[in-house]
Formats: structure tokens, sequence, C-alpha cells
């Protein structure tokens, strides 16, 4: 029987993590999908211990680790395939709460076709972060909102719920960005697509294990990625005037 709610974990040396998020995942009554980057912390091989006791754990292996949205893209591909009513993602360092899924997966199945777990609406919050990295966080979204006319606050947010042809709508494999402007891409595909697009409060709070992935080049790439689409949709809106 296809899982109503399918929610994707991807990971990478997440081994301190994995069994408390899947399990957290689990008793909220959504099933999992591990989407696993060849982890040499055995991240992957504690995935597959907890799917052999449990029948709404999946395990996907990929060879090499290719960046957060390759994950996503493939994992998604597989939750469509098992015929999941809503596929959602979060981070599985439980920086996202898992059981605020169900107020993304309430307002999906009241008819919105994304709902993002955001930050940076009212009720929102990020706390224990430092004042830099909150500034840099709400500019990078400012930046983003702006630069593609974005109608959400939080477009980088990872902690989210698709219906599941509102996510086939969006193509995800076909998407250009590797690391975490995966997410604002969505968002934009989402946006360009006409698809209702709502925002959920959530806490965003610091991972207690582990070391965060976020590097240098990661934020490059969105930079880059966010100002080449911008300046498209400029070109787009000037050749529409002539």
């Amino acid at each position: 029987m296809p899982p109503e709610v399918l929610v994707v974990l991807p990971t990478y040396e997440e081994a301190p993590n994995i069994d408390r998020v899947v399990r957290r995942v689990r008793a909220t009554g959504a099933d999992v999908l591990v989407v696993d980057d060849a982890s040499p912390d055995g991240t992957g091989r504690c995935a597959d211990e907890l799917a052999s006791l449990d029948p709404g754990v999946r395990v996907v292996h990929r060879p090499r680790r290719e960046g957060l949205g390759r994950a996503y893209a493939t994992g998604f591909a597989v939750a469509l395939g098992t015929g999941a009513t809503f596929v959602c993602e979060m981070d599985a360092d439980l920086s996202h709460d898992p059981a605020a899924l169900a107020g993304l997966v309430a307002e999906v199945s009241a008819g919105a076709d994304v709902a993002i777990g955001s930050r940076y609406v009212p009720g929102g919050a990020t706390p224990g972060w430092s004042a830099v990295r909150r500034l840099m966080s709400r500019s990078a979204n400012r930046y983003a909102r702006w630069a593609l006319g974005l109608p959400v606050r939080d477009a980088t947010s990872g902690f989210r719920a698709y219906r599941a042809e509102a996510l086939r709508l969006l193509d995800p494999a076909t998407c250009q960005a590797a690391g975490y402007a995966f997410q604002v891409e969505m968002t934009y595909r989402a946006a360009r697509s006409g698809l209702r697009i709502v925002e959920v409060p959530i806490s965003f709070v610091e991972r207690e294990a582990g070391v965060s992935k976020m590097g240098p080049a990661i934020a490059l790439e969105a930079a880059l990625l966010i100002t080449r689409w911008g300046l498209a949709r400029l070109g787009r809106r000037l050749r529409s005037r002539t």
C-alpha cells in the first residue's frame, strides 16, 4: 500500500543522528526514505539496520557525494515511484523538528501545492543563532526574493511538504543546483508554474551532533545561480515590453 506521507532524508556523515531522526519521523506516522551519499562514517549501514526492522523505512545508496540537490532529486524520484500522496523533505540533523511535519502536511492536504517551514514569518525562529549568521541568512533570502520575485520569505528552507502532483510538475531531476540553492530553484520553479505556496512558521535549532556540510563553495554556487536566474528573468521582462 502506498504511503500517504513520505519524508526524504538526504544524509552524509549523519551517523550520530540517523537513528533518532528516523525514529522521531516514524513516530509521526510518516514513512522515511533515507538517501545516503556513501557516508564513510557508516550512516548508510545504520539506515539499513533501521530499514530491516521497519517496513516504513527505505534506503537509497548513492555511489558518491554529489551535493544536497542531487540527493533530493534522486530521493524525490524514488518517493514519487512509491505512489505517496505527499512528499516531504527535512534535514537529518534534527535542526527541523519532526513534530512540525503535521503542520506542513495539513497545508498541502488543505489545498496548497507546497508548504515551506519558514524561519522568517511571524512565529518562526532561529534560537541560538549568532547575529552574524542570522544576518547572512536573512540577506541571502532577501536577495533571492528580490532577484527572482519570490512570494516567500524563506526560499532557502529545507523543511517542506509537496503534493505529489506538484512535485512531479517541478521535475527536480532537471534542476541546475547541486547544493543548497536547490531549495531556491524549486521555490522559483513553483512560483513560475503558478503553484500555491504557503509558509508555516517553524523553529530552526542548532544541530546537537555531527558537523554542518555548509561551506563557501556551496554559498558561492547559490549566489551565482540566483544572479544568473535573476538576470534571465530581467531579460524576459525587458523582451516582453518590446
